[in-house]
């Protein structure tokens, strides 16, 4: 198992990482403050570009880390092909096997930067803590993974995820829980608000995520919050977190610079899980709300409390 303190310095360097880049969504709401015409450009014909910076951190797409980096012996490093052609990169990463989360995965959505490689600190914590797999897939357009990103795009991505895991003979037989973190909550929202019926969902994790990206729109570009209809790319999880019928966790940075923390807040308040539970974290912003106090053992309660509830 890997060493909890070397994770804890792995962590550190992952939330440095990411908050550099968490500007980026903003740099356009700085420069074009009170021009109409450009932010209209930027809206429509930019908002790809602005929504999913795949390039960010510099070389994100050619420099992934890799699981030998940080310590890990049992894992598979998978190329998945999509049904729209596309190939997607992915580690598989086994907890310790025979373990009390041992038919347990966690299949891991990260935020709308950087690489799976990045999150890489998470998933050591992860296992720490609770014993379970962890499964990450790269979006397509980032990373080594082929095509570009958009909202279409990413859902079929975490459904080739979702159906690599129900076929798979090692796997079939796990429950599975979906954790994901800012724009990655949008996809998780998504994938487990179509797919919980077969029953093999035992959980939704979201950390920092938004209730739909135009209700996101006025905050990281003030200016532009009466052009928000123009954005296409909409992630409407304030409509679908209600058909979400799996115990839910949400992980709040209360100091979320990017993201209103009211959003988490309000996407809480709409689930109709059976199990809901709220986790604020008061010192976490966007991105380090994963070194809070408390983050990875909220988790590791929720996972552990899933286990028993399944074993009455």
């Amino acid at each position: 198992m890997p060493d909890p303190s070397a994770s804890n310095s792995f962590l550190g360097q992952t939330v440095s990482l990411m908050s550099s880049a968490a500007g980026y969504m903003r740099l356009p709401a700085i420069a074009s403050t009170g021009v109409a015409a450009v932010l209209t450009v930027l809206l429509y014909f930019k908002q790809k570009a602005l929504i999913y910076p795949s390039h960010v951190p510099a070389n994100a797409r050619t420099d992934v880390p890799r699981p030998s980096q940080f310590s890990f012996k049992d894992y598979e490093e998978l190329i998945i092909p999509t049904n729209d052609g596309e190939k997607l990169s992915a580690f598989y990463i086994r907890g310790p096997r025979g373990g009390r989360n041992s038919k347990l995965t966690v299949l891991m959505f990260h935020g709308n930067a950087g690489n799976i490689g990045h999150r890489l600190p998470i998933a050591r914590m992860l296992i720490a803590a609770t014993g379970c797999n962890v499964f990450m897939l790269e979006y397509r357009g980032y990373g080594i993974s082929t095509g570009e990103a958009d909202e279409s795009g990413l859902n079929v991505d975490a459904q080739t995820a979702l159906d690599y895991l129900r076929d798979r003979a090692e796997t079939r037989v796990h429950k599975i829980v979906v954790y994901g973190q800012s724009l990655g909550g949008a996809v998780s929202i998504r994938l487990v608000a179509k797919n919980q019926a077969v029953g093999d969902i035992s959980g939704l994790i979201l950390e920092n995520t938004f209730l739909s990206m135009r209700k996101l729109i006025p905050s990281i570009m003030p200016p532009a919050k009466y052009l928000a209809y123009l954005c296409h790319q909409v992630w409407p999880s304030d409509s679908l977190i209600p058909n979400v019928k799996v115990p839910t966790l949400f992980l709040s940075g209360l100091q979320d610079e990017i993201i209103p923390p009211t959003h988490m807040k309000r996407l809480h308040d709409l689930s109709n899980a059976p199990v809901k539970i709220w986790k604020p974290l008061p010192g976490g912003d966007h991105n380090s709300s994963v070194i809070e106090e408390g983050y990875f053992e909220a988790i590791a309660d929720f996972l552990n409390g899933i286990v028993a509830g399944e074993k009455r």
